[in-house]
């Protein structure tokens, strides 16, 4: 199955976030299968729900282990809407 997921990213830090978002979206791009595309507001994720679904949870833990204080907002699209956003 394939999805589409809308991230927005939102470190409650006032120093060092800038790096760390930069980071997350470089850790997702590195994951051949999906397809990763950004604008100034989020970043969107299109490919296979299970690739998507294991790649989602390492990245998560890995911002919130580094930045504790982050929010980070999911828009879950049972269906691949590459293009379409």
């Amino acid at each position: 199955m394939e999805i589409s997921v809308d991230i927005s990213m939102y470190p409650l830090a006032i120093e060092g976030y800038e790096e760390e978002i930069s980071a997350f979206i470089e850790r997702l791009k590195a994951e051949p299968s999906v397809k990763v595309m950004c604008n100034e507001l989020s970043t969107q994720l299109h490919g296979d729900y299970k690739t998507i679904m294991g790649l989602l949870e390492e990245e998560m833990f890995s911002v919130f282990t580094n930045l504790p204080h982050s929010v980070l907002v999911l828009k879950f699209i049972g269906n691949n809407r590459e293009g379409i956003f």
